[in-house]
C-alpha cells in the first residue's frame, strides 16, 4: 500500500520539479507505465518511470525482481508505441528508494561522470543469460536477451537509474521545496492543502472506468495554478486585476437585452441606467474571470467555491425579505422587495475574496451574482437565483413564450 501512495507522491515531486522549467509538461499515471511525463503538443512519452520504494534502503540486486520487471515493462510500453527509434526513444528512469553499489550496472546507468552504457549492456547480458539466476526474473530477462543486439543497446542507452530516493516518510521536505513552500506556521497545512488536491487528481487519472471523472493527464500548469493559489492564500495577496472597468457602447448593452440577465432586472422594475451599472459589472467580471482562469492565475474548482459562498449570501438575503410576503401581495410591493434583495445581495458580496486571504474588487463579487443570475433557468435549483420573489416562475414563463 505504501507503495502505491509513494507512485502518487512521487508524481507530483516529480511534476513540482518540473514546472520550474517546464510549465507545458503533462504527467499520468499507470498507462504505459508507473508515471509517465508527456510532450504537450503530441502527448507522446517524454519520460517512462518506474517508482520503487522499499522502506528498509539497502542496496539493488542485479537480479532482483525490481529491476527485471521494469524492464519488461519498458519493453512491452515501446512496443505500444511502435518501438520508437533511437532518437525518439523517451527517457527510461528506474526511481528507487535503495543504493546502488559501485560494482553493479546499476552504478554505471546513474546520470554523471561515472555512467557507462557499454559496460552497464555487457554486465546486463550477462546477468540476463545466466541459467542459474533466480527463476521469479528469467522471463523477464528472457524478454531482454531476445532482443536484437541493437535494440538491446537503445534501450540501455535510454535507461537512466535515480537510486537512494526518500522514502515515503521522508517525502514531505522535498515536496515543500520543489513547491516554493517556505518555513512557517502554516508551512504544513500548505503542503496538506496542496496534496489534498493531487490525490483528487490521481484518482481522476487512475479512474479510467468513469467517463465523467476520467482525466487522460495533469500539466505542470494547473499544479502551478494550484501551488500559487494556497500560497497566495497564506501570504494574503491579491489576485491581478487587468480589466478595466468603464461604461459600456450602447452597443455592448443591446447585446445582453435579451439575455436572462437583463430579464431578472425588468422583473424588479430596475430603470435603464441602473441595469446598465449592473452590466458593466457582469461584463467586466466575466472576462476577468475569464482572464484569471486563462492565465492559471485561479483553479476552477475555487472559483466555483466562490460562487457558492456568494450563493449563500443570496440565499440568507432573498429568504429573509421574502418571508413575509403572502399570495395576494401586489405586484409592485413584491417589485420593491426584489429591489431590496438586489441591494442587500449587492452588499453583502462586495467584500467577498476570490481567493481566500486576497482582496476582491467589489465588482467582481456583483458581476458573478449576475451571472449566476443570467443561469437560473439551465442550472441546477441549488445554483440559481434571482432577485424578484417569484423569480422561478418567471423563468419557466419566459422559457415557455420563448419556445
Amino acid at each position: 500500500m505504501t507503495g502505491y501512495l509513494y507512485q502518487c507522491e512521487l508524481a507530483l515531486l516529480e511534476l513540482a520539479e518540473r514546472a520550474w522549467d517546464n510549465a507545458t509538461i503533462e504527467v499520468r499515471m499507470e498507462l504505459l507505465d508507473d508515471i509517465e511525463f508527456l510532450d504537450p503538443e503530441t502527448h507522446t512519452p517524454l519520460e517512462l518511470l518506474q517508482s520503487k520504494h522499499r522502506e528498509a534502503a539497502g542496496p539493488l540486486s542485479e537480479t532482483g525482481k525490481d529491476f527485471w520487471r521494469s524492464v519488461a515493462s519498458w519493453i512491452d510500453a515501446l512496443k505500444a508505441l511502435s518501438d520508437p527509434s533511437a532518437a525518439t526513444m523517451p527517457l527510461l528512469r528506474l526511481v528507487s528508494t535503495q543504493v546502488a553499489p559501485r560494482d553493479t550496472f546499476f552504478h554505471l546507468l546513474r546520470s554523471g561522470p561515472d555512467r557507462d552504457v557499454r559496460k552497464a549492456l555487457t554486465r546486463m547480458e550477462q546477468i540476463a543469460s545466466d541459467a542459474d539466476g533466480p527463476g521469479t526474473t528469467a522471463k523477464d530477462r528472457a524478454l531482454f536477451i531476445a532482443l536484437a543486439p541493437e535494440r538491446r543497446y537503445q534501450l540501455v542507452n535510454a535507461m537512466i537509474v535515480h537510486d537512494g530516493a526518500p522514502v515515503m516518510s521522508d517525502l514531505n521536505p522535498s515536496l515543500a521545496k520543489e513547491l516554493g513552500i517556505t518555513p512557517s506556521g502554516h508551512a504544513e497545512a500548505a503542503l496538506d492543502a496542496i496534496k489534498g488536491w493531487w490525490y483528487r487528481m490521481a484518482v481522476e487519472l487512475l479512474e479510467r472506468k468513469n467517463p465523467q471523472r476520467m482525466r487522460a493527464s495533469v500539466g505542470a500548469q494547473e499544479l502551478a495554478c494550484l501551488r500559487d493559489e494556497v500560497l497566495h492564500r497564506y501570504a494574503e495577496k491579491d489576485l491581478p486585476i487587468t480589466e478595466t472597468l468603464r461604461n459600456l457602447t450602447e452597443a455592448e448593452l443591446a447585446g445582453y437585452e435579451d439575455q436572462l440577465v437583463v430579464s431578472q432586472m425588468r422583473w424588479i422594475d430596475l430603470p435603464d441606467d441602473e441595469i446598465a451599472m449592473h452590466l458593466r459589472s457582469y461584463h467586466h467580471a466575466r472576462a476577468q474571470r475569464s482572464a484569471w482562469l486563462r492565465t492559471f492565475k485561479i483553479t476552477p474548482e475555487r472559483l466555483e467555491e466562490y460562487e457558492q459562498e456568494l450563493h449563500y449570501e443570496w440565499e440568507r438575503t432573498f429568504r429573509r425579505h421574502t418571508r413575509r410576503l403572502r399570495n395576494g401581495t401586489p405586484d409592485a410591493e413584491r417589485q420593491e422587495v426584489g429591489q431590496e434583495v438586489l441591494d442587500d445581495t449587492m452588499d453583502k458580496v462586495a467584500s467577498k475574496p476570490a481567493r481566500h486571504g486576497s482582496t476582491t474588487a467589489a465588482w467582481i463579487g456583483h458581476g458573478t451574482l449576475h451571472g449566476l443570475a443570467d443561469q437560473a433557468d439551465t442550472t441546477h435549483p441549488d445554483r440559481a437565483l434571482g432577485w424578484h420573489p417569484d423569480y422561478t416562475d418567471l423563468c419557466k414563463q419566459r422559457e415557455e413564450q420563448e419556445q
